[in-house]
């Protein structure tokens, strides 16, 4: 793919995220049926016992069988072995033989936004008009991301910040269906960027005031990106941490030991696409031309990037995993599902097709999407502490909560077992967020925030896509509703 990229060699196809929000209306039979959000719901009763469910409780520990499970005005009110949980009477009782119930899934980098319209952005290589861009997705996202399980997000950048705000509110409110959001504030990017939704930063007095505003008009994070100046972060984190928020970073013209330095919270995508310290081509402060493939001649083991892991682990640094959006760009990944055809906009799906169509067979991304998967395997084993999400960007292969299932997959195909992967999609969110009392594990007293599925994800990972319901508060949440309420539109709105 390196041969395919655009205008700036360094930039993979994932990071062309830029929006212009489509205005297009839905067809007219699409408001001829009930999706508002009482519509979606399933099970609502103030008092809900899962019985004989098998449990993963999110924390690493292996599955239970014959579980019960009481749910109590949107708390996790007792959980133990079928014979010995004490149901209060009244309860609404479901048989789940044969399912599985897991933590609702935290997703890290979960944007409110696709790139719908890379195809015609790339055709000539360059991006035309104002730079790229993406299109916001209001309606369709966050009923993607909770029908597959995601029952709280980080927005990881915004390009519609009032928009993403909005949509938190209603949210709140019961107004539409979705999950619990973590906002991010707009990116922080330095001069010069390609993207035409991206407003690059004058100098660090600028970086602290925007830190600030956002701060004050409610965004709860924070995200630095590939063009930002060390002195523009350091000001940024700095002036995040005195509003205690997080930031976290996809660089490029800052390397990874700079921003370890500098006290950054998380560092996005992992390092082979990101981090530029080993390249040949590297001025301070500018994003280097020769990129990811810097990383093809070294190895996982070699003392150099074993310095990189332990540094991290020691200053608490965080990574964030974001292989969906990377395997989108491996030769012949990934496996194309109707699912997946079924919810794009007839324009959004041609333009991942073809892309898809003329990924070139020899793509160095084959080899580094190994050693990415390989890092991350290594870094969790030193201690570190690893997120989940898919960026739902790129060359649209990657579409909100289906990605987040995907990670889970891929992070079992990295070498994590089923149970790891999904704790690390739910219990290490949690921590990260500040917010493992509630959430990210089962447990009495927390949010029941919960996802139960057919099958045995924890002996066939696969199975975390057979989602029979999902629950939000207690609120129990239909798939297949929420799933028809978007079909043909993503892309569009």
């Amino acid at each position: 793919m390196l041969s395919e990229r655009i205008a700036r060699p360094a930039l993979p196809v994932f990071l062309v995220l830029c929006a212009a929000t489509a205005s297009a209306q839905p067809p007219s039979s699409f408001s001829a049926q009930d999706f508002s959000t009482h519509a979606m719901i399933s099970v609502s009763a103030s008092v809900v016992v899962l019985d004989h469910v098998r449990l993963i409780d999110g924390t690493g520990s292996p599955a239970r069988a014959d579980q019960a499970l009481v749910l109590s005005h949107g708390k996790i009110l007792a959980v133990g072995p079928e014979s010995s949980v004490i149901v209060p009477a009244g309860a609404t009782r479901i048989d789940a033989n044969g399912e599985t119930v897991f933590p609702g899934i935290v997703g890290l980098h979960d944007h409110l936004y696709y790139s719908a319209s890379i195809a015609t952005e790339r055709a000539d290589g360059f991006a035309n008009g104002p730079g790229f861009y993406v299109t916001e997705l209001p309606y369709t996202a966050p009923r993607l991301y909770l029908a597959s399980g995601v029952t709280t997000l980080r927005t990881t950048g915004s390009v519609e910040p009032y928009t993403d705000l909005r949509i938190t509110q209603q949210i709140r409110s019961g107004a539409m269906p979705g999950p619990k959001m973590d906002v991010s504030a707009p990116y922080l990017e330095g001069a010069p960027t390609q993207f035409a939704q991206m407003h690059p930063l004058k100098d660090a007095d600028e970086a602290r005031r925007m830190v600030d505003f956002w701060s004050s008009e409610g965004m709860t994070s924070f995200k630095a990106y590939m063009d930002i100046s060390r002195t523009e972060l350091g000001a940024a984190i700095a002036e995040a941490h005195a509003q205690h928020h997080k930031l976290t970073g996809h660089l490029c013209s800052v390397t990874w030991p700079e921003a370890i330095s500098l006290g950054i919270d998380d560092l996005e995508h992992g390092p082979i696409f990101t981090d530029t310290e080993f390249s040949t081509t590297k001025h301070a402060d500018v994003c280097p031309t020769d990129g990811e493939s810097s990383w093809l001649h070294h190895s996982i083991s070699e003392p150099a990037v074993q310095a990189l892991i332990h540094s991290l682990v020691e200053h608490h640094v965080a990574v964030t995993s974001t292989l969906p959006v990377f395997e989108a760009m491996v030769p012949g990944r990934p496996p194309l599902t109707r699912r997946f055809t079924d919810a794009l906009a007839p324009a959004a799906l041609q333009s991942y097709l073809t892309l898809r169509a003329v990924m070139p067979l020899t793509s160095p991304m084959t080899p580094l999407f190994r050693k990415e998967m390989d890092f991350e395997l290594a870094f969790a084993r030193a201690g570190g502490l690893l997120l989940a999400g898919p960026d739902p960007t790129g060359n649209g292969g990657v579409l909100a909560g289906f990605g987040d299932q995907r990670e889970i997959e891929l992070l079992v195909e990295a070498g994590f077992t089923p149970v790891e992967a999904i704790a690390i999609a739910t219990r290490n969110g949690a921590q990260y967020l500040g917010q493992l009392d509630h959430i990210g594990t089962i447990a009495p007293g927390k949010d029941a925030d919960l996802v139960l599925v057919h099958g045995d994800p924890s002996t066939h990972i696969a199975d975390i896509e057979n989602i029979v319901t999902v629950f939000r508060d207690g609120t129990g949440y239909d798939p297949a509703r929420l799933l028809a309420s978007v079909r043909g539109q993503v892309g569009i709105w």
